[in-house]
């Protein structure tokens, strides 16, 4: 197997584990990047299991890729008109509460990017 073939297999362990917690409720909303190619196998096996999702175009050949509860979904399509490295200090602190990123981290991120404007 080669790395890049390795690699692939792992992303995709890795997307059908993020299924899973999303299935038993451990997760309501997930963000990966990926190449077109990937996110076209990726949300048809969305489809396929009626998850919702919705694409972000990054680069050329590069998008995120969000899917959980619509209503996460929703929110988080309110504000992912730009890229993500754009996004303002609360929009940022959202996100990563939505993603479910420690809370502790998120506060000291968020008061650091106040901080700095």
């Amino acid at each position: 197997m080669s790395i890049q073939e390795y690699t692939q297999f792992g992303n995709m362990k890795m997307f059908l584990h993020h299924i899973y917690e999303l299935k038993k409720g451990i997760r309501n909303l997930v963000l990966c990047t990926m190449c077109k190619t990937c996110a076209e196998i990726m949300t048809e096996r969305l489809r396929k299991q009626n998850i919702a999702y919705f694409l972000q175009e990054v680069a050329e050949n590069k998008v995120n890729l969000f899917f959980g509860k619509q209503a996460y979904l929703d929110t988080v399509r309110l504000f992912t008109h730009k890229p993500l490295n754009l996004l303002t200090p609360e929009e940022d602190f959202i996100l990563g509460v939505l993603l479910g990123y420690d809370m502790s981290i998120q506060c000291e991120r968020f008061c650091n990017k106040k901080n700095k404007n």
